[in-house]
């Protein structure tokens, strides 16, 4: 990785933990994904050749550097989507600074309204690091959109185990996707789509 991109995002993630460690209020918090869960995510996105990623909850921007430079290696594109304008605007900022804007999308708008909108089997990646108590609604169209051999990766199962619980509960029992946790960071949730048949069954391929 680039060293300005390295610098810069140690000091964004510095910002956003001094921002939260400050912050009373859960929904005011920047609440960036820790920085060895999205080392992970951007190999992920390198070793699949993913082209198009969706990020749902880009907050300042941190995780959606990582994507971005991970995007520029394979040729493709991030879209990454909140619903609060003010970050939004932060994270255009950073992207700019790391000269990475050109590669992202940055939209302002509800994630479920984003995924409703997404045609069936397009996105190779996406990133689900929104309002947990949500994404039982978003699984039809998550499933929906995820193109065939496509990676879903869902934050925060481990260390919010009892508010993701409902939602895992339907990603294990679908059989178009296996799954596994990764004890890394908050915990990340792995999904993938279209598995070969015989590879699990119910998506039980995994799982802490």
């Amino acid at each position: 990785m680039d060293p300005e991109l390295t610098a810069l995002l140690g000091e964004v993630h510095r910002h956003g933990r001094a921002h939260d460690a400050a912050e009373p209020n859960r929904l005011d918090r920047l609440r960036n994904l820790e920085p060895d869960s999205a080392a992970l995510l951007a190999l992920v996105v390198r070793a699949g050749r993913a082209r198009r990623a969706l990020e749902l909850g880009t907050s300042n921007g941190y995780s959606t550097l990582w994507l971005a430079d991970a995007l520029r290696d394979t040729g493709g594109h991030l879209v990454s989507v909140d619903t609060d304008p003010g970050r939004s605007a932060q994270a255009a900022r950073n992207l700019d600074r790391a000269a990475l804007h050109a590669d992202v999308e940055l939209r302002v708008q509800d994630a479920a309204e984003t995924l409703r909108q997404s045609p069936d089997a397009h996105w190779d990646f996406i990133l689900l690091d929104a309002e947990r108590p949500a994404y039982p609604g978003y699984w039809p169209d998550l499933v929906r959109a995820l193109a065939p051999s496509g990676l879903l990766a869902v934050d925060n199962v481990l260390s919010h185990a009892d508010q993701v619980a409902g939602f895992r509960a339907l990603v294990e029992a679908d059989p178009r996707v296996v799954q596994t946790v990764v004890t890394v960071g908050a915990g990340l949730l792995l999904v993938l789509r279209g598995a070969p048949t015989g590879a699990g069954s119910g998506g039980r391929a995994g799982g802490a």
